[in-house]
């Protein structure tokens, strides 16, 4: 049976870090982090702490050199928490995923709005890519479908009217004959 210690142990670290550094930490390098996660080895004796970091590169390099440097105070604040025979060992790295699902939405939203920009060779109301020639020649072929079946039934209310009209006429000639 799997043991659930080591997520508990790791939960408990970003917790106490977190509190640390937005709390206790006296650093004026230390700020604007964000204790991302925590991983535990299986002996427990090290851990890594994953961090977002606001700013500049340069800030964010001074914020991780602050915060390394602060990483024994830091430790002991788990040691007292978490009441293990030994405490592990912090070390800090910075998390660029952040920064990456930023980026990649960027993209997104440029690719979203090339796509919405009319094309040279395109009807205005069209969106997407520019249709292969035989893709074109199928949609060509499908709209002269449509405009046909509307000129179909087009001649079909035609031809219902000119019906109505023609027993409207045989009526009132009935209706004649049966007055004489």
């Amino acid at each position: 049976m799997p043991s659930h210690r080591i997520p508990r142990v790791a939960e408990a670290i970003r917790e106490v870090v977190s509190a640390a550094i937005l709390f206790e930490v006296a650093d004026p390098r230390v700020r604007g982090i964000t204790v991302l996660s925590v991983e535990v080895t299986g002996d427990m004796r090290h851990a890594t702490v994953n961090v977002s970091v606001m700013g500049t590169e340069a800030q964010q390099a001074l914020s991780l050199r602050g915060l390394q440097h602060a990483a024994g105070f830091i430790q002991a604040r788990v040691a007292a928490r978490l009441q293990t025979r030994y405490t592990p060992a912090l070390s800090f790295k910075r998390d660029e995923s952040v920064k990456k699902s930023i980026e990649m939405s960027r993209l997104i939203d440029e690719a979203i709005a090339s796509d919405r920009k009319p094309r040279p060779g395109m009807p205005d109301h069209a969106e997407g890519p520019p249709l292969s020639e035989a893709a074109s020649k199928d949609a060509k072929d499908e709209e002269d479908d449509d405009e046909n079946e509307d000129e179909d039934e087009d001649e079909d209310e035609d031809e219902d009217e000119d019906e109505d009209e023609d027993e409207d006429e045989d009526e009132d000639e009935d209706e004649d004959e049966d007055e004489d």
